[in-house]
Parts: structure tokens; sequence; C-alpha cells
């Protein structure tokens, strides 16, 4: 086996030589190797730039290389995806992701707005200065499920699948702030690995429906109260999106990724709130983003700025106000639908607390459904919330009750349609006479967590 992955690391380039054949469980594939990205506005004028072996700059802030045969018939069962982002000369803290291509067989670049496109990872950079250490930031994803579609036989026989690096940034501050960055250009370099274990079978059988992916602030708006093309109606944070499944599969999953985000005096990304997720017309899916603490991440933000301020603060504090932490990932949120069948079929995303104060800011999101035509998905439903124990919601005699020895800062009752019905700030009992069918109800304790419990009226 070690005489093995000497070769496959001479093939692939695999970086960390002697830790993988020590560690045969842990294999690394090394996509981008300190890539460089400029400023977002730029486009492609970058006359100081090389670009590496095989990778095509669609813009300053998009790369994309193809992924080979040979990296792909190295991957297995498990799979993770790790990026790193090292400081250049950008000190605010922006959105990166990483998606994948699906191109003609043998095309040598292709036009990202006109291909098929899922986002598989988010992330936001922190405030960094690049003189500081430390000067690079990690993000990994556990992202088994992607394996099965990288090694499907089918999927690769139709497209060569590209693996695209995004991340938009501006050095004005920083040509101002940061010591060596007068007149420059770069941003952030990056660097990603795929690491898995021993190679795997190829599959056959993946269903793969790209439904949406986030645009970029140049491109156009993503879910808003205030576009037209952002909503389904004006005034109203909701955006319905259709998408065909070819065939019946036995299992099937939508990968979800949403951040909210408007920096403004009052804008979204400082006001946690509840997610409502339908799939034709079923909330399958509720949740607030946001960490429990942001403090982990505080290390990495060595630029000054007014996120972090210069003292610890408390769990109750991050979560009064932070949707996400620089230099934290996104979740990918895994939404579970069991056996489905072919057709036309309607997912819909409502936010309906969101302003949108002044007309600024929006929800960027990705989608994509995957079905298996035989055998099942590792995981069932991942409820991302901040959730808590020790607290229930129950209904007794007519009353609905908080059952919990914690502070509450605010109970709110849902339709399933998303309109609020029903605000209060005590656990004190809430009629029901006035209600009737299935409703969502949600309970916000002091310390910022939430619990969200779907109930029949």
């Amino acid at each position: 086996m070690k005489k093995y992955l000497l070769y496959l690391a001479a093939v692939l380039g695999l970086q960390n030589l002697a830790s993988a054949v020590e560690n045969e469980d842990s294999i690394p594939i090394r996509i981008y190797d300190d890539v460089i990205f400029y400023d977002g506005y730029r486009m492609k004028d970058n006359p100081d730039s090389l670009l590496q072996d095989g990778v095509t700059r669609h813009s300053c802030s998009l790369y994309s290389r193809p992924l080979t045969d040979e990296q792909l018939d190295a991957l297995g069962e498990k799979l993770n995806l790790n990026v790193y982002v090292k400081a250049c000369c950008d000190n605010y803290d922006r959105i990166g992701n990483i998606n994948l291509a699906l191109v003609n067989k043998g095309a040598e670049s292709y036009v990202p707005e006109e291909t098929e496109r899922i986002e598989v990872g988010r992330f936001i950079t922190p405030f960094m200065n690049k003189n500081k250490e430390p000067n690079v930031v990690p993000y990994s994803y556990e992202v088994n499920y992607l394996s099965s579609l990288l090694r499907d036989a089918d999927l690769r026989a139709k497209y060569d699948i590209w693996l695209e690096f995004e991340l938009f940034g501006v050095p004005y501050a920083a040509n101002q702030q940061i010591v060596g960055c007068k007149d420059r250009s770069d941003v952030f370099a990056g660097t990603l690995e795929f690491v898995t274990d021993k190679p795997a079978a190829a599959t056959t059988g993946n269903v793969l429906v790209p439904v949406v992916i986030k645009k970029p602030e140049y491109i156009g708006a993503n879910l808003n109260n205030y576009k037209e093309e952002a909503t389904d109606t004006i005034g109203k944070t909701v955006k319905s999106y259709t998408f065909t499944v070819p065939e019946n599969v036995a299992d099937a999953q939508i990968v979800l990724i949403t951040s909210n985000h408007g920096a403004n005096p009052g804008g979204e990304e400082y006001n946690r709130r509840n997610h409502f997720v339908y799939v034709d017309g079923e909330l399958v899916m509720t949740y607030i983003p946001g960490r429990n603490s942001c403090e982990p991440f505080r290390k990495y933000n060595t630029q000054a700025n007014g996120i972090y301020g210069y003292y610890k603060m408390s769990d109750a504090e991050w979560q009064s106000f932070s949707n996400w932490c620089p230099g934290d990932v996104i979740d990918n949120r895994i939404i579970s639908l069991g056996s489905y069948e072919a057709g036309e079929h309607t997912i819909k995303i409502a936010v309906p607390d969101a302003r949108f104060k002044g007309q600024e800011g929006d929800i960027p999101v990705s989608l994509y459904f995957h079905g298996l035509k035989e055998g099942a998905f590792e995981s069932g439903v991942e409820e991302v919330t901040a959730a808590t124990t020790g607290v229930d919601i129950v209904n007794r005699g007519g009353l609905l009750y908080i059952d919990t020895e914690k502070d509450v800062r605010s109970v709110e009752v849902y339709t399933v349609g998303a309109d609020l019905v029903h605000r209060q700030w005590n656990k004190n009992p809430i009629s029901l006479d006035s209600l009737s069918g299935i409703h969502v109800v949600s309970v916000e304790l002091v310390d910022g967590h939430t619990i969200n419990k779907k109930m029949i009226f």
C-alpha cells in the first residue's frame, strides 16, 4: 500500500507526502496552491499576474480548473474539502466559495453564467493584516456525499468536472492602512485540497439537478424584498425556485447554503432571523443562522475592526447580532427528502422578519438536488439551528406553554406560509383560540439560543 501511495503522490502532485504514506486513511489531493486573487472590480486586468498550469481565470475573483481522471479515480468514500486563505492586501471580511462546474467534454474553457454549477462550500474571510500572524486562515468541510457524485461514471462520461475557487476582494482600504500595500491590487492567496481515504469504486445512479447558485455582487441580486428578480412579492423576503427531477430516486437530499449580508446600520448581517424552507408546499426546515460564539475565530482577525473589538465578548453578546463569524465557514444545510418522484418540484425560502434597511444587502442562496437511484445517503435531516436542550413547547388545554427554567426573550408563532401571527416577550401562556392548522412556534432565550417546533392547533 505504501508503494501505491508513493506512486499516487508522484502522479497527483500530493503535498505532505510523508504524512500521507504514514496515514493511509488521510490522503491529500492538492488542487490549488497559493493562487492569487486580485481587486474584484478589475475583472481580468492583471498585468502583474501569471497563471498556474491548468488554471483558468474567469475574473480576478473566480478561478477554475478541471479535475483530472487521476484525481477523481483517487477519491474514496470519505471526503473533506480544505481551504486555506492567506492575507494579501484586503483587510476586510469577504465572502468566498467553492463550486463545481459541469463542462462539455473536452472544452478548454466555459462561460460560468451559461454553465450548470453548484456551490459546495462558502466561507467568510477574517479582518487580516498581512504583516501579523497568523496570516493564513483554514476552512474545512466534510462532504462525503460529494464523493459519490464525483465518482459517478455516467456523470464523468457526459461532463468534465471543473472545480471553481471564488473570492471577491478589494484592496482600497489596505492600500491606505496596511504597510506594504500601497498601489497593490492582490487581495488574497488561496490554497485548496481534497482529503480522502483509500480509492473507492466508481458509482452510478446519481441524479444531480443544479437549482440556483449565488450571484456575485457585480452581476445581480440574490434573495431580498426590494428587487423584482430577488423576491416573489415586493415587500416580502420570499423566493420560490422550480426544478425538474428527471427520474424517480430511492433517496434524495437538497444541499442549501445561505448567508445574510448588509453591513449598513441596522443591516441584515447584524440581525438573526428565522428562515423557513418549504418543498412542494411542505415546511421541511427552520433555522436561525449564527454560532454560539465567534471567539474561536478572534485569533485570525489581526486587523482592528468593528466586529471583534478589543475585548472578549460573552456568548450572549455574540448571539445578539452575529449571523456569521469572520474567519468561519457558512453551514451546508442538508434537507433529507427520502424517496422522491420524477417531475417538477418547488422549493421556497422565506425570511419574513428581514428588513433590508435602506434597501441594502441581500441573502445569497445556493441549492441543488441530489438523488440516488439505489441505496441511501449517510445522514437524515440536519436541522441546523441555534436550538438548545431543556426547552419544550406544549399545548395544554388550549394554551401554549413554554416549559423551561431558562429566561425567555420572545415567543413567535408563524403560519406555514411564514407569516407572523403572534409575538410576545415572556413565557406566559399563549391563547390558541384564534389559531388552527399547522404553525411554527419559535422561542428565543435571553442567551440567544432558539428552538423551533412545528405544531398543529
